[in-house]
């Protein structure tokens, strides 16, 4: 089977199945901040040091392949229908259409599903510690859409070894801070630490969660989250345990 191709006028590797054998990664940076993303949006974040500053949790031998990334969820409030554009990690969902370029510095994935077209283009701009997840959704239909936009990140807790071995210790030391539409994780700042991260959104936020558990319910992964599936943030806010970030946006 032919996962992509070469698109050599736009210097981009482009991927037309999301099933492919392995995650398909691009690497994203500048000269302090770096990115690992694949295909379907796996990957993770650190800021200098891939142990010891690691900003996003990632789980290497996980089941299914390549599960937790930089996770965008979309719903449809009339019907309760929810996908997310990135295939992963919601792939039980048949996507209509479904596009990933790999380029030099960025990464743009684009789906349809049921009329309404996405596209999330990632990427770390030169000189800043941070990276963008700039998403447009057009809705293809002749009729309106009500529609909700949910965001996903799970914080690593610093020290990528210690965050996946001293669970006894990290069930205690979590630490986030909500301040309008931006997320902080402090997690040992001030302590330990000269250093946090924040998950920030442009757009008017609805409500927000911080707290793994209340995002996906118990007993719930990735694919079927609580909180997407009702349609309404749990406005948590985690203390210990394990931080992430959300947002929810009605389009």
């Amino acid at each position: 089977m032919k996962f992509g191709h070469f698109d050599d006028d736009r210097r981009e590797y482009v991927i037309t199945q999301p099933d492919t054998p392995l995650p398909w990664i691009n690497y994203l940076g500048s000269q302090s901040y770096f990115a690992l993303i694949s295909n379907t949006a796996g990957g993770y974040s650190f800021y200098q040091d891939a142990r010891l500053r690691r900003l996003t949790r990632y789980r290497y031998n996980n089941a299914p392949l390549d599960n937790g990334g930089r996770y965008l969820y979309l719903r449809d409030n009339a019907t309760g229908d929810f996908w997310s554009p990135t295939w992963m990690p919601t792939p039980e969902v048949k996507l209509d259409d479904y596009e990933c370029r790999h380029g030099l510095g960025y990464t743009t994935i684009a789906s349809r599903y049921r009329e309404i077209q996405a596209e999330i283009r990632y990427f770390v701009p030169l000189h800043a510690n941070l990276e963008i997840w700039e998403a447009t959704v057009k809705n293809e239909s002749a009729s309106p859409k009500n529609l909700s936009l949910f965001s996903f990140i799970e914080f690593n807790l610093w020290d990528a070894w210690d965050d996946q071995t001293n669970f006894q210790r990290n069930f205690n030391i979590g630490q986030v801070e909500i301040d309008g539409a931006t997320i902080y994780h402090k997690t040992e700042y001030r302590e330990r630490r000269d250093h946090f991260a924040y998950f920030a959104c442009s757009a008017e936020v609805s409500g927000y969660d911080t707290q793994r558990e209340a995002f996906l319910g118990p007993y719930r992964g990735f694919n079927r989250p609580s909180v997407v599936e009702t349609g309404a943030s749990a406005n948590s806010e985690a203390h210990d345990w394990q931080p992430i970030g959300s947002h929810h946006v009605k389009l």
